[in-house]
Order: C-alpha cells, then structure tokens, then sequence
C-alpha cells in the first residue's frame, strides 16, 4: 500500500492500494475477499473491498447495521440481494446502497458468478471481521467467535423469510 507522505491530517491524504498488492482472503468455499481500504487508513471517512463469488456461493447471511450505509457495485456477473424482504437481482453496472437498520444478504444468482465492490460509509473496522471469516473457514475459529463480535463488528444477524425462500 501506498500513501503520500505530506503532513495532510491522514483523512485528506489520498490512498493508493495497488491491486496485487492488495490482501485476499477465502472466507467461505466459492468466496473471495480483496481488502482495499479500511476506516483506520481513510480518516474514517469508508471502508472498501472486493467480494467474489463462484456458482453456488453462500454469499453473505441476513445481517444489518446500525452505524453505516453499505453499498454495492456489480462489476461482474450477476448478485442477488435481499433489502428488507424484497429479493433484487443486480447485474453488471448495477448500484445499490443499503441504509443502517436495513436487514439484507446477498449472493450470486443461480447459476450466476458475482464481482462485488462493497464499501461502507462512514468507514467501519471491518478488515479484522473479514479475517475472522476466514480463520473461521481455516477451521482456526468458530461460528461462535462470528457470533460474539457482533457488536464489536456492527454486524447483527437476522433472518428473513424472503431470502430462505428465493431461487
């Protein structure tokens, strides 16, 4: 990662994270995450990260927030997304923000593979939830530790009928 070295306050210096160098991790089977930048390198201003799905990817469970605004950018194939109880389908070029408060989930369609870009304004720290995720799929933490930092992480479980019953 790359940043300037001026003596700006560190929420007005621009931020560089070069794709290659950028940290990737499994979090589920079928399920990459690419970290670009978290609250801690923005001032607090957002958090941004990639999320790639393969067919049949779990993808993400019905969840909310209570302090940010999440939003999603296809850049390609195409993601299912739950909004409250509606289920929207996004494809390519497709934006979606998502308010605090708003249970939803989202997933590759069937049949369908997924690039995300994800981002949460204002910045949350999520890069550590998102490494918990995958010590979780390397078997090095529990759903039990997920559960437990929910408040730590502004990520509250829900459940949702819509989504249980989608295609």
């Amino acid at each position: 990662m790359n940043r300037t070295t001026n003596s700006a306050p560190r929420s007005h210096q621009p931020l560089l994270t070069r794709g290659g160098a950028a940290e990737a991790l499994a979090d589920a089977p079928g399920s990459v995450i690419t970290l670009f930048a978290d609250s801690d390198t923005t001032g607090g201003a957002l958090t941004v990260n990639t999320a790639r799905f393969e067919k049949g990817a779990a993808g993400a469970p019905v969840h909310f927030h209570t302090r940010a605004t999440e939003f999603f950018f296809v850049v390609d194939g195409t993601l299912q997304v739950l909004v409250g109880e509606e289920v929207l389908t996004l494809e390519k070029g497709d934006f979606l923000a998502v308010p605090p408060h708003t249970p939803h989930a989202f997933a590759p369609a069937p049949d369908a593979t997924a690039e995300v870009l994800v981002g949460f304004t204002p910045g949350m720290d999520r890069f550590d939830y998102y490494r918990l995720l995958g010590r979780v799929h390397d078997g090095e933490a529990t759903v039990q530790d997920i559960k437990d930092s929910s408040e730590e992480y502004d990520n509250h479980y829900a459940r949702s009928q819509a989504w249980d019953e989608r295609v």
